[in-house]
């Protein structure tokens, strides 16, 4: 359920014309893969959050490429492009801006801060204190900046692409639940195969400055990607499919290990990624096998086990996957 290869995306049937969007689906995986070697389902996973119109948390250990994959993604999109480096002595007012006086009009302005953008890459978003954490509140739920009364309406798309690593804890703060419910997912990376290694030392082994990213081709406009949304209203569910998706979270709220629970939030956000991955199959319609697939990923942020199932070594993704299992398909 963690690892989809792009063969695991088989079309089925449709009567929708998917074809405009999935060439431009198509066209951002291939600039993709002219930097990043084996990351088929990272990529997957960011385009689909970004078509589902939602911020994803990428987690794993240093040198995998998280900074590097949201950089290149943000690239083949045409569209403003900013990146945060969270420090500990980073303040709100570094992020979403701050009032400047004019000396000609003798009037205070207001300056737009970096994330007043289209995609926002947040490096490692945990070494900022609460203080600096909840700036993003209000700006990733709402897609809105209020600041001295007045109310600022994000452009579209507005997406935060945000990195941590789980190893080093020295400096970095726990993210507040209700921040990690505004992330859409969390994608959990690991290192890559050994066949995808040594196609990087392949591809790079005459190469000794940084990747150069101007080789990556703008391919999908916010036009583009507004167009891709509307596609995805056209996708259907049908009421048994929504059903499913509310006993697996519902179970979520009643399983013994489990001491918080998946919000309704987490449910939309399942609906919501479960009809991208239909599209991404070529189908205008959700199955089971979509909502299983993006199952984990929308909830494994979202759950906060007992302090007894911590201390037996359970994960989080197994509880999910148990689960996955225990609740009924609906035929």
């Amino acid at each position: 359920m963690d690892h989809r290869e792009e063969s695991d995306f088989q079309p089925l049937r449709s009567s929708l014309n998917l074809r405009p969007a999935l060439d431009k689906i198509h066209q951002i995986q291939v600039e993709c893969h002219k930097v990043l070697v084996g990351q088929q389902n990272l990529i997957d996973l960011l385009l689909i959050s970004i078509l589902a119109d939602g911020h994803v948390l990428l987690e794993g250990v240093p040198g995998i490429a998280k900074t590097l994959s949201a950089k290149v993604l943000a690239k083949a999109i045409d569209a403003d492009f900013s990146r945060i480096q969270f420090t500990p002595d980073l303040m709100p007012s570094d992020i979403i801006g701050t009032s400047i006086f004019d000396l000609k009009s003798s009037e205070f302005t207001f300056r737009k801060g970096p994330i007043f953008s289209n995609v926002v890459l947040i490096d490692e978003i945990n070494r900022a204190p609460a203080k600096t954490q909840s700036a993003l509140f209000e700006v990733m739920e709402e897609k809105q900046i209020t600041f001295d009364g007045n109310t600022i309406i994000m452009d579209r798309p507005f997406i935060v692409i945000a990195t941590q690593n789980p190893i080093e804890q020295e400096g970095t703060y726990r993210l507040p639940e209700g921040q990690l419910d505004r992330f859409l997912m969390k994608i959990n990376l690991t290192y890559p195969r050994p066949e995808d290694e040594i196609n990087i030392l392949k591809r790079f082994k005459d190469q000794i400055h940084q990747v150069d990213l101007d080789q990556i081709q703008r391919v999908m406009t916010r036009n583009d990607i507004s167009t891709m949304q509307q596609v995805l209203t056209q996708i259907h569910i049908e009421d048994q499919m929504l059903q499913y998706i509310l006993d697996i979270v519902q179970e979520t709220r009643n399983h013994a290990q489990i001491y918080l629970g998946a919000s309704p939030r987490a449910a939309l956000a399942i609906l919501k990624t479960s009809k991208v991955v239909a599209l991404l199959s070529e189908r205008d319609f959700v199955i089971p096998d979509d909502v299983q697939f993006v199952a984990s990923h929308v909830l494994n942020h979202r759950l906060i086990l007992t302090p007894v199932a911590e201390m037996e070594n359970i994960t989080v993704q197994d509880i999910i996957s148990d689960i996955v299992k225990s609740v009924e398909v609906p035929r």
